[in-house]
């Protein structure tokens, strides 16, 4: 028999996209089990209030709940490193895997090594956020040489993480085809609580180039950091395939 895989995931208290979406990813591995542990997320701004949900400390206390689950590795299913830096996933990475001695990795850490492999140099980055946020994210992505610009990005200024999950597929659609539009050469749907994972494979068919959403991204980056082979894993978009 396979080894029993226990993927553990840190999830924001209001996201109702995340579970259901990575449970569908890896139902056809079954070997591949998904655990869940939430803390404090309700909405997405630079405040000082924003910015504190994403103190390490509380989301460290969500890790080690996963630990007593025994899983093989702990993932942040969020972009808040998107705004906050990467240096900060980076860093809670470091401090997951000392409290509990268990590796980890993030949506947008595993999104990066993704834009790597396919040689991305324009990236289209379509978000719910506001304007400052999704600023701040370009910037971000700009700084380490990844060019994002007024035509390669769309995002919906929605602070409520709630109504997140209430954007329409055909929105999303919309923005992702104006992105390639504007050049890009692969698309991030960039937040968690966007129900867009299901349309990936759909969508690259229809523009032709790579779509990297971060429910995706995270699941594919432990799966592969467990040994598991992702082409088996169809339907959900070519990092399974080719990355």
């Amino acid at each position: 028999m396979s080894k029993q895989i226990r993927l553990g995931i840190l999830t924001p208290s209001s996201n109702t996209a995340l579970e259901p979406l990575t449970f569908q990813i890896v139902s056809s591995i079954p070997n591949v089990s998904v655990h869940f542990s939430r803390f404090p997320v309700t909405g997405i701004s630079l405040s000082a209030k924003g910015l504190a949900q994403f103190d390490q400390s509380v989301i460290i206390q969500a890790a080690q709940l996963l630990a007593h689950a025994e899983v093989d590795m702990i993932g942040w299913s969020g972009t808040a490193a998107g705004w906050m830096g990467f240096e900060s996933d980076e860093k809670l990475c470091e401090a997951i895997t000392k409290a509990t001695g268990i590796p980890a990795t993030t949506s947008v850490l595993a999104l990066n090594k993704a834009l790597d492999i396919f040689k991305v140099k324009k990236l289209g980055l379509v978000t719910p956020y506001l304007d400052d946020v999704q600023e701040r994210i370009m910037k971000n992505y700009n700084a380490i040489g990844m060019e994002v610009t007024s035509g390669t990005e769309r995002h919906l200024r929605v602070v409520k993480n709630t109504d997140v999950a209430l954007i329409e597929d055909n929105v999303l659609e919309t923005l992702v085809g104006q992105v390639v539009e504007g050049g890009a050469e692969a698309v991030s749907t960039f937040c968690t609580n966007l129900i867009a994972a299901h349309k990936v494979e759909l969508w690259e068919a229809k523009y032709g180039v790579p779509v990297l959403d971060t429910v995706t991204t995270v699941t594919w980056d432990m799966l592969r950091q467990c040994g598991v082979d992702t082409k088996a894993i169809k339907g959900w978009g070519r990092i399974f395939q080719e990355a």
